[in-house]
């Protein structure tokens, strides 16, 4: 793993503290990058490390997450993770060079968050990139029933998961074990398997996200009603899912092609992907972004 050439802690509204880890400063626009629920952005590496040949990185793991201390169960909302989002993008832009331009990416669970923050609380970008963000749509759409039953299957996984390791190694098992991992780039097994455990001195090897904070998440997205207009953002955004017709893939593909389709998202689905798009075809979704930033002045 790369060493970061600036680590400093953002402190959130509520005290906890969120450690955030600069890449290439001052290279070119500044990426701020983070996760899904459950993950670690050191595990999407694959992913991130070659944008830094034209790009600065602002990395992040969401609160409980990754690197960061376990904060507690009371500020782990969405709520909260929006306001997170807005405040780990205010200590950033502080730090930045006059004029460089400051771009979200984020996956899944962080990708709800930050459109929460955005079209909710007011907050901008100078554009906003989304990897399948798993929304559930308003009652009575065709696909809320499949979303909702999603989420329910990942509340029962998260809760019932294995959260005790001897070490880093039997997390590594787990995923490269997992059926739902197979399409993975093997060196994200390895790096998301490390990324996603840490040491307790008195538990041992834990998972760095409480199972139970991770399956409340999946709850809590059945109540977010986020099924937003693509022009409340007040920025340039892109939808980038999951492939909508791989056979055997959660709905979340399909939700995506289907929130573009209704309220006018640039889109784009990354063919043969399901929603860890990132460490299953990186180069694509590389791509995928980089494109649409050209394309609106980003560069």
């Amino acid at each position: 793993m790369i060493v970061p050439e600036q680590t400093f802690i953002a402190t959130m509204t509520d005290g906890a503290p969120i450690e955030v880890r600069r890449y290439g400063i001052g290279r070119g626009p500044c990426l701020v990058l983070s996760h899904g629920n459950g993950f670690a952005i050191d595990g999407y590496r694959v992913f991130w490390e070659p944008l830094l040949d034209h790009y600065e990185l602002a990395l992040f793991d969401m609160r409980n997450h990754g690197r960061n201390p376990p904060s507690g169960a009371d500020g782990h909302t969405y709520f909260q993770f929006a306001k997170d989002i807005g405040t780990v993008q205010a200590a950033v832009r502080e730090r930045l060079r006059p004029g460089q331009k400051i771009v979200g990416g984020f996956h899944s669970a962080s990708g709800r968050a930050a459109m929460k923050h955005a079209v909710q609380m007011g907050g901008t970008w100078d554009a906003l990139i989304l990897f399948d963000p798993p929304n559930v749509p308003p009652r009575g759409h065709p696909l809320y029933d499949p979303m909702k039953a999603f989420e329910l299957k990942l509340v029962e996984f998260a809760c019932s998961r294995p959260d005790r390791f001897e070490g880093p190694d039997g997390m590594v098992a787990q995923y490269r074990e997992s059926r739902a991992c197979s399409r993975w780039v093997p060196q994200a097994i390895e790096d998301m398997g490390r990324a996603t455990v840490r040491h307790d001195a008195s538990a041992g090897w834990t998972l760095a996200c409480r199972r139970e904070l991770e399956g409340l998440i999946y709850f809590s997205a059945l109540t977010m009603d986020l099924w937003p207009n693509a022009s409340q953002y007040r920025c340039p955004v892109k939808l980038i899912g999951a492939d909508p017709e791989l056979k055997g893939q959660p709905p979340t593909g399909l939700a995506n092609q289907a929130l573009a389709r209704e309220e006018g998202y640039a889109y784009e689905a990354v063919a043969d992907t399901g929603h860890l798009l990132q460490v299953e075809k990186p180069e694509a979704c590389r791509l995928a972004m980089t494109s649409f930033l050209d394309g609106v002045g980003v560069r």
